[in-house]
């Protein structure tokens, strides 16, 4: 009966040294990131029978377990990863919002500022000093354009970089993770887990699921296989794929991410990525930096080529011809997708330039810069049809669409070289406005060159019995090579109906007709005969009424150095909806106005601003949601440092007594030597 007390009290110390050697690992372990709690699990050693019953034979160590759930710990994973791709994309909307500038820093200010300049110009059109500010403020809205563009450019720069290394730290964990793969495999052998090695598994898989959302799927042989949106496998067993971070198929200035496999590179489409920081940066990428360039250029290109019209429809103050273009802008690019083998019968890369666009075979030229959109468009060369027609893919909404050749769209015109067909299967990006905002500049440098004088002037005439005089008139068309006619509107009641005849310079009578004018309406020009030769049209305004046998002349403006019709034109600019107006078919066409400059900033403020907004709810709901799903995990699998010193306590104890048990058993038997030699 010693021997066997002894046996149990070396069983019990063995047990409670064992249990003391892994609360103690606990301890040490408490502020390890990863790691699990871990218990000795201990049996009965079973018993030995005797005519007096079964009589134990103490404890058996029977495994070290960890603290593990499944379920908590996958939870934990996903949770983490959308709550990284929310965070990341709402960090680069804060960035992006600060390019929009509020008050005199933002271009809505700049283009106020700009059109509120005509307002001396419109007082004295002579005076140079007046005319040397629009120019300066003409100067300072274009930069205000390029340095916004320069900040985009900034921010996909900088995205770019923090996808190569997002995309690194993949490959570094996936091979981690592939590496203990084959640790734990070889170890499954002994029949016990190697808790510490799982640990680092589920470690280095947390920090997977920060950068990219996964999938995890467990084999027999204890090692797990990874996979991403789609089923793309990133390890299986101890093999581990490789992701890379390249040039984009259309731009090479934005990334996109590969996955290598046995048949090469194949590229994983960005709805793939659905959580994590890179996913994050992948959407802020194709939507939000996108839809902000093309804002501005939206803007750029309308007041470009608004003010420019105007321009050419006044006289300059220096030779008293058509004004010179104000600004300068890109008139949009075409970008080949990479992936274009051949664009009728000639290599992709031996017709792009530089810069990414196309050299010839596709363009695309503004053809009415207020009805651009705030997108960019894919472009589609169906399977067997090369000549057309084509799908074109509005990208901002996904509107799909047939086109052709010389067809306009939302404001711009589809031009494809009928000599250089592209191939079926090809595909290019369209982006009318993507270079507006970033080519903007001022290319008028003498004020004098201001286009402030009309090129036609409205008198009434000093016979007049009525109380009619001219508002304003302006040019609608001009043409260089045609003087202006002479127009002589002679009312023929007091109903406001008239008489109306175009003069030539020798006062030939060229057209003539009658029509009539309603308080509060404009006289056109275009309204007449067509005979009056749509070169040169001009709208009037009326003040006061007319009486009959009363006469308004219209001419050739014979002082263009004291005419303001055309700068007060170009003032008025400042209320006119122009940018992003919508024509939709009829019969007959609906146009739908579009917002004025300050209105349209306004606007894609707002669109900006919705979007930080809503991303910062979004990150403070998915970072609460990932927090207490970690505070549960947590729980229980955490180390809490007052229940092991508790523990501690127990087993100190526990070993002490199996000590005492230990000390009795050995003086019973120092007992029966002692009796058996006497």
């Amino acid at each position: 009966m010693g021997s066997s007390l002894l046996s149990i009290g070396v069983t019990a110390l063995n047990a409670n040294y064992a249990a003391l050697q892994a609360t103690g690992h606990n301890i040490s372990n408490a502020n390890t990131q990863g790691y699990s709690r871990q218990a000795v699990e201990l049996t009965t050693a079973g018993g030995h029978f005797t005519g007096a019953g079964f009589f134990g034979d103490g404890v058996n160590v029977q495994t070290v377990a960890r603290a593990h759930n499944e379920f908590l710990t996958r939870e934990a994973a996903t949770t983490k990863s959308i709550a990284a791709a929310d965070a990341t994309r709402t960090a680069q909307l804060e960035q992006l919002e600060k390019v929009f500038g509020l008050g005199e820093s933002g271009i809505g200010n700049a283009s106020g500022q700009f059109f509120n300049a005509f307002v001396d110009v419109v007082n004295k059109p002579q005076d140079v000093s007046a005319r040397q500010v629009v120019l300066s403020r003409a100067g300072e809205l274009a930069l205000r354009f390029r340095t916004a563009s320069d900040r985009l450019d900034s921010l996909q720069t900088g995205l770019a970089q923090d996808l190569h290394v997002g995309v690194s730290s993949i490959n570094s964990l996936t091979t981690e993770i592939a590496d203990l793969n084959h640790k734990i495999t070889a170890t499954k052998g002994s029949g016990q887990e190697p808790n510490d090695l799982l640990d680092q598994r589920d470690l280095a898989l947390h920090k997977l699921s920060e950068l990219v959302q996964i999938t995890t799927l467990p084999s027999d042989d204890g090692s797990i296989g990874v996979f991403m949106g789609g089923g793309q496998q990133l390890v299986l067993g101890g093999q581990a794929s490789k992701l890379t971070a390249g040039a984009n198929v259309y731009d090479p200035g934005k990334v996109q991410i590969s996955l290598e496999d046995g048949a090469g590179q194949r590229v994983l489409p960005d709805e793939l990525f659905t959580g994590g920081s890179v996913a994050g940066l992948l959407r802020f990428q194709k939507y939000d930096i996108t839809d902000a360039r093309n804002f501005l250029g939206q803007m750029a290109m309308a007041v470009s080529e608004r003010i420019n019209e105007q321009q050419a429809l006044g006289l300059d103050l220096g030779s008293a011809t058509s004004g010179s273009p104000m600004f300068s802008v890109s008139q949009g690019q075409v970008l080949a997708n990479a992936r274009n083998a051949i664009a009728g019968g000639v290599p992709v890369a031996s017709y792009i330039n530089g810069a990414g666009s196309l050299a010839s075979s596709v363009s695309v030229t503004v053809n009415d810069a207020a009805e651009l959109r705030a997108s960019d468009y894919e472009l589609l060369v169906p399977p067997g049809s090369s000549g057309g027609p084509y799908q074109l893919t509005r990208l901002s909404d996904s509107l799909v669409r047939t086109v052709n050749a010389g067809d306009v769209i939302d404001g711009f015109t589809l031009n494809i070289e009928p000599s250089a067909l592209p191939a079926p299967g090809d595909r290019f990006l369209l982006q009318p406005v993507g270079l507006a905002a970033h080519s903007m500049q001022l290319s008028l440098s003498d004020p004098r060159g201001i286009a402030a004088a009309s090129p036609v002037t409205g008198t009434s005439g000093v016979n007049n019995t009525g109380t009619v005089t001219v508002g304003q008139i302006q040019a609608v068309t001009a043409d260089t090579a045609s003087p202006p006619l002479t127009a002589r509107i002679t009312f023929s009641d007091n109903s406001g109906n008239y008489d109306w005849e175009l003069l030539d310079s020798s006062n030939a009578v060229v057209s003539n007709g009658t029509a009539t004018w309603q308080p509060g309406s404009a006289i056109r020009s275009a309204d007449w005969t067509p005979a009056t030769a749509k070169r040169n049209e001009w709208t009037m305004t009326l003040n006061g009424v007319p009486r009959s046998g009363d006469t308004i002349t219209v001419e050739p403006t014979r002082y263009p150095s004291a005419n303001n019709g055309n700068a007060a034109a170009m003032l008025a600019l400042r209320d006119e909806a122009m940018v992003g107006q919508e024509t939709r078919p009829g019969p007959p066409p609906v146009v739908i106005p579009g917002s004025t400059m300050t209105d349209a900033y306004a606007n894609a403020l707002a669109d900006i601003g919705v979007r930080v907004q809503s991303s910062r709810s979004a990150a403070t709901q998915s970072q609460a949601i990932a927090a207490d799903v970690q505070a549960q995990l947590t729980s229980k699998t955490g180390v809490n440092l007052d229940e092991e010193a508790a523990r501690l306590i127990q087993y100190q104890q526990s070993y002490q007594a199996a000590a005492k048990v230990l000390q009795i058993g050995q003086s019973l038997l120092d007992t029966l030597l002692q009796v058996a030699r006497t």
